[in-house]
């Protein structure tokens, strides 16, 4: 159920298709926790059974006995998108707190934006930690938008710990953990999505995810940065 409107973000991905048809997503998170807020009751689809999924940890067997909480929010998605091909054409409306934007673009770019937004906000503990990504989110991004953003957020997150006594990791060498297993999950989820699909839109927007979080693995195991020192020249001269 809904709470009041000044403790709810909402977001709202409309699909506008060539023949005319259009279908509304629509997203609810806490404004507090940034956890998802259910907008209507469903069942919980068999292929979502925490058992059938290999990327289970401890955490998140403790906290999800019997399901894995990504598969039951994007089941509806899945179930949409199951008989349209990912390069189709469509025109995107993404409405977030601020403002809206608007991409023509791929039916994958689309699904993959929307399921974005659901993947850390739905109670995985591992991809719980790109929730803040959430709050400020970026319909469309590109891997290197996504890239800048995540490990600004990153050493944001470093910078209150060492304010609050706590020992910063200015060498980013949790991150990459994190992205060890994200990695997982996202395969474990695409091998999934590909034996429930008809054609194949939703898987190709989970393997757009897994490309972001590949890239930005590499960058964080090479420890190379260099491609931002120019737009940093400034700070760095000083």
């Amino acid at each position: 159920m809904e709470k009041n409107n000044q403790n709810v973000l909402k977001y709202v991905y409309t699909f506008v298709f060539k023949d005319g048809k259009e279908k509304k997503f629509e997203i609810l998170l806490d404004r507090d926790t940034l956890n998802l807020i259910p907008t209507e009751n469903c069942t919980i689809a068999e292929w979502a059974r925490r058992e059938q999924f290999k990327c289970a940890n401890d955490l998140c067997n403790s906290m999800f006995e019997d399901y894995c909480p990504i598969a039951v929010n994007i089941d509806n998605i899945i179930k949409f998108f199951s008989d349209i091909d990912s390069y189709e054409t469509v025109k995107i409306y993404a409405e977030v707190d601020e403002r809206t934007y608007f991409k023509e673009t791929s039916v994958q770019k689309g699904v993959s934006s929307l399921i974005g937004i659901i993947m850390p906000t739905s109670g995985c503990p591992i991809l719980a930690k790109l929730k803040p990504l959430t709050r400020f989110h970026l319909p469309f991004a590109s891997i290197e938008e996504t890239e800048f953003r995540v490990i600004s957020m990153y050493l944001f997150v470093q910078y209150m710990i060492m304010q609050r006594g706590g020992t910063p990791d200015w060498e980013m060498s949790k991150l990459k953990k994190i992205y060890e297993d994200i990695l997982k999950i996202n395969r474990t989820l695409s091998e999934k999505v590909a034996t429930l699909e008809n054609k194949d839109a939703s898987i190709n927007a989970i393997v757009a995810l897994d490309n972001f979080a590949q890239f930005i693995s590499s960058s964080l195991e090479y420890n190379d940065l260099s491609e931002y020192e120019n737009i940093f020249r400034e700070w760095l001269e000083d």
